[in-house]
């Protein structure tokens, strides 16, 4: 097997594991009553985390063997193997709408990733490494207060999402500083960068999982997985001195592509707003009525009942017991 091929394997196979954490991060986020951003106590959960850690170890083992243009575009396949995955396993089906927007944010990403990337990268200095940190930490921590300021789950899932996406992007590029300039003569080096890529780390896996909460897979994921190789490629062409392919022209289509994987996001969040239900136990509480149900009064509206005509020894009244969504 060739190494571009075992690459393009590896780069596949690391898709799946992402799509499979976030499915099953999902069904924590939906299920969970307790803690928004950790639920520690729930073992799906570290199975999650597992499944992040091995789609990150594969992504890098396919970097070992494939160029870089063709590693990171593949990796935008996670949103498309992460729907049909959730509608065969966890029966989680999804719209045409929001198909349309997945596509749209995964061709838009390929695209744009395919042409970052150019030659004439330079290293990132200790002072761009602190004002590096010290924006993306502000920027974060801004997303974050812009989030509990939301009153739409949707929408507040959606910036929780970016937000996670800057902190996995971010930690992207501290990987590739660590990386490149690690050595054995000097294991610990390097260790105010690593600290600051297990905070990052953490903070986008702790951020993902919130955005989870109430807003359905598809629009959470698709945001994390166009902003976090995205913000990477913008900190590659402004600090790194990384170019887009193709001079001008390139530039124009990377300006298109990006406007294609935004408007796929734009989709995705506006179908998911457009849906009242927002968490699978309300959908399968609804589902649950029968059409008797339906078709009668909701709680909390009046009932006209006239008279009864003709006289009745006895008047038998039946009272259904009924279980609203929602309501405790």
């Amino acid at each position: 097997m060739s190494p571009l091929v075992l690459s393009v394997l590896l780069s596949l196979v690391s898709a799946v594991a992402y799509a499979a954490a976030a499915i099953v991060q999902e069904r924590v986020a939906a299920a969970a009553d307790g803690p928004r951003y950790a639920p520690l106590r729930r073992p799906a959960w570290w199975g999650a985390v597992l499944l992040n850690g091995v789609g990150a170890a594969l992504h890098v083992a396919a970097l070992a063997y494939g160029p870089l243009s063709l590693v990171q575009p593949l990796g935008a396949l996670t949103i498309v193997f992460a729907l049909p995955m959730a509608a065969l396993f966890v029966g989680r089906r999804v719209g045409r709408s929001a198909w349309r927007g997945a596509l749209m944010a995964t061709v838009g990403l390929a695209g744009l990733l395919s042409l970052t990337g150019g030659p004439g990268a330079h290293p990132l200095s200790d002072p761009d490494r602190r004002l590096l940190a010290a924006v993306t930490f502000g920027a974060v921590a801004l997303l974050f207060a812009l989030a509990h300021l939301v009153g739409r789950s949707a929408l507040r899932a959606v910036i929780l999402a970016a937000a996670a996406g800057v902190s996995f992007g971010i930690a992207s590029v501290f990987t590739k500083t660590v990386a490149e300039e690690w050595t054995p003569e000097a294991p610990l080096a390097e260790w105010t960068s690593l600290l600051v890529l297990s905070a990052l780390a953490v903070t986008g896996l702790l951020l993902s999982q919130a955005s989870y909460r109430g807003a359905g897979l598809a629009a959470p994921l698709a945001t994390v997985t166009v902003v976090n190789p995205v913000i990477a490629a913008a900190v590659g062409l402004t600090l790194f001195g990384e170019s887009f392919r193709y001079g001008a022209a390139g530039t124009v289509a990377a300006l298109i592509c990006g406007a294609v994987a935004a408007g796929g996001l734009v989709r995705l969040t506006t179908d998911r707003l457009a849906r009242p239900g927002d968490s699978p136990a309300v959908s399968s509480a609804r589902a649950g009525r029968s059409d008797a149900d339906a078709a009668g009064p909701e709680v909390g509206q009046g009932v006209d009942v006239g008279p009864v005509p003709g006289t009745r020894a006895h008047l038998e009244v039946q009272v259904r017991s009924r279980t609203v969504a929602g309501r405790p």
